[in-house]
């Protein structure tokens, strides 16, 4: 159960530069409301690392660590 999602003054840069606030912010309202499945939100290979990474939209996605019941956003990945 993840109740907050932290992301760092650089990435929201990031985000502006290429119009994805909007969309982030959505993706993070669906993680918050339980909703995993409508941002893919899964962990990565190897498992051991923990690192979880979420679909922003169908070209962006989010790489992340869970630490306790926060998530905590520290690159954002082109994926094509």
């Amino acid at each position: 159960m993840i109740k907050k999602v932290l992301i760092s003054d650089d990435l929201i840069d990031f985000l502006q530069k290429r119009f994805l606030v909007a969309q982030y912010k959505k993706a993070k309202n669906f993680i918050l409301n339980w909703y995993y499945k409508n941002v893919n939100l899964k962990i990565r290979e190897p498992k051991k690392t923990k690192i979880y990474y979420f679909r922003i939209n169908k070209q962006f996605r989010a790489l992340a660590k869970l630490e306790w019941d926060i998530l905590k956003v520290f690159d954002i990945d082109n994926h094509q």
